[in-house]
Order: structure tokens, then C-alpha cells, then sequence
């Protein structure tokens, strides 16, 4: 019994290292044919996305709105932390990347669109409420206004005191903290994500 749990184990840990491997190669080859939409050269680490997740309470009504998931690694932390793949939607610019988190997460609601213009994307999906936003958006790609532009959309969308979730490598925050509107927090560096990364916290003031 022990040789085949071991065994088990052991094909349960090639599955998850090819599996990786496979998104690495599909985030580089976007990277390199689309850097500024891309924004990263692999996808989010698996402690980057349990700390972007575990901000969300699975049992908040509404859909959990997702921008630019990539090749699916904070969708599987989500869905890890228990929210029900029928209560996610992906908004994703990539088609390539929409079809592959659309097969690897069956139930999970994808639209191909653009995440910057949020309150059009959420009216054609039907979404009327929503829990939490959570994006791995490469903010620091677009001018200021763009990215104030996106949080006022969320924040219009979200009901006081639920989250926008962001993350980045930089030191200062995507769009600072505007007290009559939002507020915002950062959580510490995560070093264990390559690169380290941090995650910021927008709640509807």
C-alpha cells in the first residue's frame, strides 16, 4: 500500500510540475508577442495567488469578478479557497488564455473583453452583484488615469467594504488611496513569488 501511495504521489507531483511548465511556456510566448498586455513573464505563484484568495469570503453573495487571469493560477487558488467555479467570472483580453482557463475550469464563466472597461464587460455578462473583484492586471502598464478610471468602475460595481485585490512588484500602489472613495491596504512582501510581489487592498470607503 505504501509503494502505491508513494506512487500516486509521485504521478500527482509530474502532473503538477507539466502543468506548470505548460503555463510558463503559454505566458512567455504571450509575453513575448504582447508584453504590455501580458505584463509578467510567468504566471502568479501559488503563494501570491492563496494570498489574493484568501481575502475573498467564499460566502459573500454575488459573483467573484476576475481580471486577467492568465493561464488560470489565482482562478485555481479561488476555487481552492471554495468558491464554486459557477460563481467566477474571468474577463480575459487574451483569447488564447480565455480558452484554456475555459477547458481547465469547467463551470467557470469567461469573457473575452476588456477588463479597463469593466462596466461594460460586467452589463453583457449579466452580472447585477458582485463579492469581490480580483485582478492581476498589469496596472503600471496604463497611464494613471486609466488605472483610476478601472477602480472607480469596480467601485461602483462593489458594495461598501468589499475588495478590489491587486497585485504588483512595485513599491508604491497602482492608484493611491483616496479616503472619500476608497481605502487601501498592502500586505507584506511575498519573497517565495518570483518576482516578490505584494498585494493591495481597495475597499469602497
Amino acid at each position: 500500500m505504501l509503494v502505491h501511495r508513494l506512487r500516486d504521489e509521485a504521478i500527482a507531483g509530474a502532473r503538477r510540475v507539466r502543468c506548470q511548465y505548460s503555463d510558463d511556456i503559454k505566458f512567455l510566448r504571450s509575453w513575448a508577442s504582447r508584453p504590455l498586455t501580458t505584463g509578467a513573464v510567468s504566471p502568479s505563484g501559488r503563494f501570491l495567488a492563496r494570498a489574493m484568495a484568501a481575502v475573498v469570503d467564499p460566502a459573500w453573495p454575488g459573483m467573484v469578478v476576475e481580471l486577467g487571469p492568465g493561464t488560470g493560477a489565482v482562478t485555481a487558488a479561488l476555487i481552492e479557497r471554495g468558491l464554486p467555479p459557477e460563481r467566477l467570472i474571468a474577463i480575459e483580453y487574451n483569447p488564447d488564455f480565455a480558452e484554456h482557463i475555459r477547458a481547465r475550469f469547467p463551470g467557470l464563466h469567461v469573457t473575452v473583453g476588456d477588463a479597463y472597461q469593466l462596466t461594460d464587460a460586467l452589463k453583457h455578462a449579466g452580472v447585477s452583484e458582485v463579492a469581490a473583484v480580483v485582478s492581476s492586471l498589469p496596472l503600471f502598464t496604463r497611464p494613471p488615469l486609466q488605472r483610476r478610471r478601472l477602480l472607480d468602475q469596480a467601485m461602483a460595481a462593489l458594495p461598501p467594504g468589499r475588495p478590489f485585490i491587486q497585485f504588483s512588484y512595485a513599491l508604491v500602489p497602482p492608484v493611491p488611496a483616496e479616503p472619500s472613495r476608497w481605502t487601501l491596504d498592502v500586505g507584506g512582501w511575498i519573497v517565495r513569488n518570483l518576482p516578490p510581489a505584494r498585494v493591495w487592498t481597495y475597499r469602497k470607503a
